[in-house]
């Protein structure tokens, strides 16, 4: 291959940072300088670029395609439709129901439909535009309930529940309880965008076997590989992947965008082909976050003890499945929150309907039943006259309480200790002196000088599981080499796990300089040539990539310690007795072997959920965060501003301090945005704002002081004791800030995200 940048090199690490410090991220300075290789950088001097023809209509009959006039323009090279695909044209994530390019119908605006190689991006595109469908629109299907109803248009044919995905039932104690305090509530929750930086991009090269070798920015190389592999009609060892440059993912990448379309028009034309989406086209090419609809009753004694929770609650999946299945499972076996309660009576429900299709998002259920069970707890607290974290903390799980799955929580669950910490820092001061206007909602607009400003303090906590759930066989794969190179003894790593900015190539180096006592070690690039890593989602890679390399190095360093009479461990580049005396040098003791070792990993097993109770070991841990919100809230222009945002959480083991205060942050931030800003408007299907003009996120001037406190109760049952730390903080905050935004406002706020109209009409 004649000058081509795939930038899918090695990272090496140097240094003493092990398990428990922080060492520098071997990525971070590139990213820093502008100098890291991300997946839309990648070049090949012969490449075609690719394009998309998508549909304007969220459902509609196709009557006839003609690629006629695409093929005209100067430059094009081929157009592909449905025909043109040489195995199954299907994909899917959970269940193979998405075709690759649409057939005879298509069920949302943004649907693929044709695509077209071209010498450049312009012209690919335009040929794009002149590809002539004739549709017959339909009367999209947009509201979740209605779907369900007789009568509904079914969306998929063939599937066997018609408009259903899929609905879990969790039974737990009495059916008929009651309870002298009542409180119930409705509660919406709107679809948000991943919003990652990165867009979709990547190239796929055709190889001389007849394979190809595509470079792409994904979650999980060995799920896009069984689904290329489904369309391509090839077998595994003709489609190899490369991990590209990830620029953020946040549960998006988990679904195929341009993989298959790269992938057929590089096999057609024989040259490698790049796609890149742009910003408008990120948001119709990758799935968002499930709206939800959540109807919420809870009883309690006067005292303030949970009798029990009830609750319906209706996820909108859009267009395709994706992961609905399992976002409806989270919801569900979530759905009563971090708390005891006896009796348990939650119906869960995931819908096909004609709008985006939803799937994996940061939280990935547990958010939207976080809001709506943590708005109800604010509720009971009025209701009994007592303060929202007294309420919480009368009824916080602990160490050996039963969720409403039946299974019993056998590790950690600081759960009141979380809110307690939060609710004891010291507050912000109020404002005071000379304003600011930086300081005020909206002052950086001059809206206001402090006028109808009023404070507000809100208080949020959540559950979130760690891991695949509900039977799920969830391992991961690792090879770990060690050898001497240029006379110091080194450790390579070999995992297909997707770094998409959480820091996992900085923690597989610091688990093997801890577990092998070297002071060098190689992240390799991750690929399909070595097994699975499974999914960077789920809070997981930590867990069971960690658990993974750990368990290979152990390998490795058992074959090292064979070697030398009396030895019993490794460290400083040297073999040691138990007493840590040096029995050998390292080096010494390789020569030029190379010990190498693959293992692959699981943690305990979980099970499927009992159909018609949900009873069910059904997940492998546990994680909480807790969350104080302070806002400043403009009461007669409805604008918020966070003052303050401050975590808890017990991340088990802190394997890299920095890293983990990193991620809290970051996941607190996209909670704000649900809380107050982040929607992607649909309206009869149709996509209102697809640009970051529209789809608002939280920026530097948005974003609040983030104290964070980490606790570290050590999970027994984990690698190191670690917790899975990436989602829980997502979970808490949105409710926080909402909760705030009520004590400052007296209104009842049953929507995220909250809009100035909320406010100021109610």
């Amino acid at each position: 291959m004649s000058r081509t940048d795939t930038r899918t090199e090695s990272l090496t690490s140097t240094g003493t940072g092990g398990v428990g410090e922080s060492p520098l991220r071997p990525d971070g300075t590139l990213k820093v300088r502008g100098e890291f290789a991300y997946s839309s950088d990648l070049w090949h001097e012969d490449m075609l670029w690719g394009a998309t023809l998508r549909s304007p209509h969220p459902y509609a009959r196709i009557r006839s395609i003609d690629v006629g006039p695409a093929l005209t323009v100067p430059g094009v090279h081929v157009v592909l439709t449905h025909e043109d695909v040489p195995g199954e044209n299907r994909y899917g994530l959970e269940h193979a129901d998405q075709p690759v390019l649409a057939v005879d119908v298509v069920r949302y605006q943004g649907e693929p439909v044709a695509i077209v190689a071209a010498d450049d991006p312009e012209t690919a595109r335009r040929a794009a535009a002149r590809v002539r469908v004739d549709y017959e629109v339909l009367e999209p299907v947009t509201d979740a309930e209605a779907a369900l109803a007789d009568g509904a248009p079914v969306l998929h044919p063939d599937h066997p529940g018609g408009n259903l995905v899929r609905q879990v039932r969790i039974r737990f104690g009495d059916p008929a309880p009651t309870a002298p305090v009542v409180v119930s509530g409705e509660y919406t929750v709107g679809m948000q965008d991943q919003a990652f930086l990165g867009p979709e991009s990547g190239m796929a090269v055709p190889a001389e076997d007849g394979g190809i070798d595509l470079y792409v920015a994904t979650q999980w190389l060995h799920a896009d590989q069984r689904q290329v592999c489904l369309a391509l009609g090839l077998a595994p060892d003709k489609v190899r992947l490369h991990l590209a440059g990830v620029g953020g993912a946040f549960g998006a990448r988990e679904d195929l965008s341009m993989q298959v379309h790269a992938s057929l028009l590089a096999l057609r034309t024989g040259k490698p082909v790049k796609i890149v989406y742009g910003r408008e086209e990120s948001f119709f090419g990758h799935v968002h976050r499930h709206p939800a609809v959540l109807r919420y009753e809870h009883g309690a004694t006067r005292d303030g003890e949970l009798v029990y929770v009830q609750a319906e609650i209706i996820l909108d999946g859009g267009a395709y499945a994706s992961t609905t299945a399992a976002v409806t499972g989270n919801a569900a076996t979530l759905g009563a929150g971090p708390y005891r309660v006896p009796n348990v009576h939650i119906d869960c429900t995931g819908v096909y309907t004609n709008n985006p299709p939803c799937g994996a998002m940061r939280g990935f259920g547990a958010v939207q039943a976080c809001f709506a069970y943590e708005s109800q707890m604010d509720k009971l607290a009025e209701a009994l006259g007592i303060s929202p974290v007294e309420v919480r903390v009368r009824n916080a799980l602990e160490q050996g309480s039963v969720m409403p799955t039946g299974q019993v929580v056998d590790s950690a669950a600081p759960v009141a200790e979380l809110l307690e910490r939060v609710r004891d820092r010291p507050l912000p001061p109020e404002r005071g002196g000379p304003l600011d206007l930086r300081e005020l909602p909206g002052g950086v607009s001059n809206t206001t000088h402090g006028e109808g400003v009023v404070r507000g303090v809100g208080y949020g906590v959540g559950v979130k599981n760690v891991g695949f759930s509900e039977g799920f066989d969830d391992y991961s794969t690792a090879r770990v080499r060690l050898e001497v190179t240029a006379g110091e003894p080194v450790a390579s790593v070999h995992t297909a796990a997707a770094e998409v900015g959480q820091g996992l190539v900085t923690l597989q180096a610091q688990i093997a300089r801890t577990e092998l006592g070297v002071a060098r070690v190689v992240i390799l690039p991750a690929d399909t040539s070595v097994g699975s890593a499974g999914s960077t989602s789920a809070s997981r890679q930590s867990y069971v990539t960690g658990g993974a390399v750990r368990a290979a190095c152990e390998a490795v360093r058992e074959a090292v310690l064979a070697r030398v009479p009396g030895a019993a461990g490794l460290a400083g580049a040297a073999v040691v007795s138990a007493s840590g005396e040096v029995l050998a040098d390292l080096v010494e003791v390789l020569g030029e072997d190379v010990v190498e070792r693959t293992v692959e990993w699981r943690h305990r097993p979980t099970e499927a959920l009992d159909p018609a109770t949900g009873r069910a070991f059904a997940h492998v841990q546990y994680a909480f965060a807790a969350h104080r919100a302070v806002v400043d809230v403009d009461t007669e222009l409805g604008l918020v501003r966070v003052v303050e945002l401050a975590c808890a959480q017990d991340v088990g083991r802190a394997m890299n301090p920095d890293a983990v205060v990193g991620q809290i942050q970051g996941g607190s931030v996209q909670g704000l945005g649900l809380a107050v800003m982040e929607e992607i408007q649909v309206v009869d299907g149709v996509v209102r704002n697809a640009s970051f003009t529209d789809y608002l996120i939280p920026t530097v001037l948005d974003t609040p002081p983030m104290p964070v406190e980490v606790l570290e109760y050590a999970d027994p049952h984990a690698p190191y004791g670690l917790r899975g730390v990436g989602e829980p903080p997502t979970l808490s905050s949105t409710p926080a800030i909402v909760a705030a935004i009520r004590a400052a406002t007296g209104r009842a706020l049953t929507r995220a995200p909250v809009r100035p109209e909320h406010i100021v009409d109610g």
